[in-house]
């Protein structure tokens, strides 16, 4: 799974009421009923993981620790991750 901050547009900062609007909105624009787009389907999937990690507060405690110690012990990992992200991003 990508980053799930990525996957719903925001910080890891992000409040839970921040996180549940943007997974609203997401879900609104990827969902394969309202989106007839192939990449649709996978793209929902993906929002939907995020939404279930993030808010739940144990699990996004557990991804954030995890994340750090990524950057920690392997920056150069978590940078190709992060370009490898914003690569994607911008051409799609």
């Amino acid at each position: 799974m990508r980053d799930p901050y990525e996957a719903l547009g925001i910080s890891p900062t992000a409040a839970a009421d921040d996180i549940k609007t943007a997974y609203r909105k997401a879900a609104r624009l990827y969902h394969p009923d309202r989106n007839p787009d192939p990449g649709a389907a996978d793209r929902f999937r993906h929002i939907q993981a995020a939404y279930e990690l993030l808010s739940d507060d144990a699990k996004r405690r557990d991804y954030d620790a995890l994340r750090r110690r990524n950057l920690i012990d392997d920056p150069l990992l978590e940078a190709t991750s992060l370009w490898a992200s914003y690569i994607e991003k911008v051409i799609s």
